[in-house]
């Protein structure tokens, strides 16, 4: 995935940090799915779907919602009209997000390598850039994070280790014991009943 940013330079959100290293790009990129988010502050569908895209990243990354955050990386690629109204957009996004800087000229051929006519668009990759999904808007409308498995398996990624906080919430809940003490229940149940059948016998005769 490096080599599609090679020579190129991202920001950090919110910071005056540059990834552009070929390392440091490997190193945040290796072995992840990378959505391209092709939008604008300003475009009404945008404003729509950006805080749903927001709620989509931070609950599969953050820690308030997953054990272990999953093996995504998303960057922004604006269409915003002023350096001003990016920031302003980025700032109102998530921390680990990273972006393309106002004014370069990469976003271009980024548009037309991935054929981005119209916005929003977010472009689903796998870590050696192949595409997955060449817009994936609606299905992250429809589906949320459950699509990322999909694109998970599509990739092949090294790690499986994807647990929702909620999926995480009902495994903490059954304990390592939980058989044996459903068995014992039913065993339990089973000798109550005996006893009871023994105590009527003998109380019959």
């Amino acid at each position: 995935m490096a080599a599609l940013f090679t020579g190129k330079v991202l920001m950090a959100n919110r910071e005056r940090d540059e990834v552009e290293t070929e390392r440091e790009l490997g190193r945040t990129l290796e072995n992840k799915v990378l959505l391209l988010y092709f939008g604008s502050g300003q475009c009404p569908r945008c404003r729509q779907f950006s805080p749903l895209l927001k709620d989509f990243f931070l609950r599969l990354t953050d820690e308030f919602y997953v054990e272990r955050a999953s093996q995504l990386v998303l960057v922004y690629v604006s269409r915003d009209e002023t350096e001003e109204q990016q920031s302003a957009f980025l700032r109102s996004m998530p921390k680990r997000w990273l972006a393309i800087p106002f004014g370069d000229a990469f976003k271009r051929e980024l548009e037309l390598r991935f054929a981005v006519s119209e916005v929003p668009a977010v472009v689903v990759l796998k870590p050696n850039g192949e595409v997955i999904v060449g817009n994936a808007v609606e299905e992250i409308q429809r589906m949320g994070p459950a699509c990322f498995r999909n694109w998970q398996e599509a990739a092949e990624l090294v790690d499986r280790n994807f647990l929702l906080a909620e999926d995480f919430d009902d495994c903490t809940r059954r304990s390592i014991t939980d058989p044996i003490r459903r068995l014992k229940y039913k065993l339990d149940k089973k000798t109550e009943a005996k006893n009871r059948e023994r105590k009527e016998e003998g109380e019959e005769s």
